[in-house]
């Protein structure tokens, strides 16, 4: 069986461990291009690669999408904190890439933004987002809170209050959604217990993306269907 060659971007950080120790525990995926931050690149070594997975930082995506386009590579992206100009890097490389982004990579989480919609049935309620990460997550509130609140608000809508955040200790990930009435409380939770989860929706993205004409695609387009 032809293995599927990927390349990690920033093989060496704790996420690019995760991914790779996930890709040598899959007989399908060959971690074929590890690729630390500060390495110069291999073109001909980039040019084999099927498929990138890239969890560095907003500043390197323009560099990871210029080299991916040159070689007409899928891109899977979990950076968070991305400005609007980075965020448009990623409209524009989609029309020549296959480009899936995600705030979060895990599979529970997908599924929690879609069981948001039925929350219109009660959009009467009160409603909060809230979210906890280790004390050196960076942006705040978090991608995922970001996601979850702007599918919140598109199920229910209207506009709600911001997302808490809260930072400390070595927190994953945990975000809930409180649905509130005067009679009642409805509460949706994901809790991230490691880094794997984020890892393995990764590879799993990578393997589904390396099959897509160029586009932009998420998380839950892996599970549901681009047009679900």
């Amino acid at each position: 069986m032809k293995k599927l060659k990927v390349g990690v971007v920033g093989a060496g950080g704790r996420m690019g461990k995760e991914i790779i120790a996930v890709i040598e525990q899959n007989p399908a995926c060959d971690a074929f291009y590890p690729l630390l931050r500060n390495d110069k690149i291999d073109a001909k070594r980039a040019a084999q690669v099927d498929v990138w997975i890239d969890f560095t930082s907003p500043d390197a995506l323009s560099d990871v999408l210029k080299m991916a386009a040159k070689n007409k590579t899928a891109v899977v992206c979990g950076t968070t904190g991305f400005s609007s100009k980075e965020k448009a890097l990623l409209q524009k490389y989609s029309k020549q890439i296959p480009l899936l982004w995600s705030s979060n990579m895990s599979l529970g989480v997908a599924v929690l933004n879609e069981a948001l919609k039925a929350l219109s049935a009660i959009s009467h309620f009160d409603f909060q987002v809230e979210e906890i990460h280790h004390n050196r997550k960076k942006d705040k509130p978090s991608g995922t809170a970001i996601t979850i609140q702007e599918n919140l608000e598109k199920a229910v809508g209207k506009k709600l209050p911001e997302a808490l955040a809260i930072r400390g200790g070595g927190v994953f990930g945990v975000h809930k959604i409180f649905a509130m009435s005067d009679e009642e409380v409805l509460t949706f939770e994901h809790s991230a217990l490691n880094r794997t989860v984020f890892a393995k929706g990764a590879v799993q993205a990578a393997q589904w993306l390396s099959k897509q004409k160029p586009g932009l695609y998420n998380i839950r387009d892996v599970l549901f269907g681009k047009n679900a």
